[in-house]
């Protein structure tokens, strides 16, 4: 009985580790790094100075984690109004409008939000492109002139 109660406390104390971990964000093991490439590309689009970086980004930080909650928001509704959701994100957009002025000039601003949705198509289109099943029969699985399979 002993022994058995020393295995199991044991079995216990190992998996504790186990149930410290983060969990997986819901966006995948990818994110950090998309956020990084995503950083990158609107910086060098925008030419944004040191200052201006370091003005901009968290104000970003903050459009963005608002744009975000409204998403989750639409996802996790029922019945979801559509038009409502665009009206959300249109009203999150027009508010930063005016804080990006505190950071970067009114043509960057523009910018900006080409050079977002430039880089939101780009990964759609990478997605797009790995996802793309092959045509014809798999690897190795070709027909004998038969026709009979190999």
């Amino acid at each position: 009985m002993k022994k058995l109660f020393s295995v199991l406390v044991i079995l216990c104390w190992l998996t504790l580790p186990a149930w410290s971990q983060a969990p997986q964000t819901p966006q995948g093991p990818w994110a950090g790094q998309l956020e990084a490439m995503k950083t990158t590309f609107i910086t060098t689009r925008l030419h944004l100075t040191p200052q201006e970086a370091e003005k901009f980004w968290p104000i970003y930080n903050m459009y963005d984690s608002e744009r975000k909650q409204a998403v989750y928001t639409f996802r996790h509704t029922p019945n979801a109004n559509e038009l409502q959701f665009e009206k959300t994100m249109l009203s999150i957009r027009e508010k930063y409008s005016v804080e990006f002025l505190k950071a970067i000039s009114p043509g960057k601003i523009n910018d900006f939000f080409l050079a977002e949705r430039d880089f939101n198509r780009l990964v759609q289109q990478e997605m797009n492109r790995r996802r793309r099943v092959p045509v014809g029969p798999p690897p190795g699985r070709g027909c004998s002139a038969t026709g009979r399979a190999v």
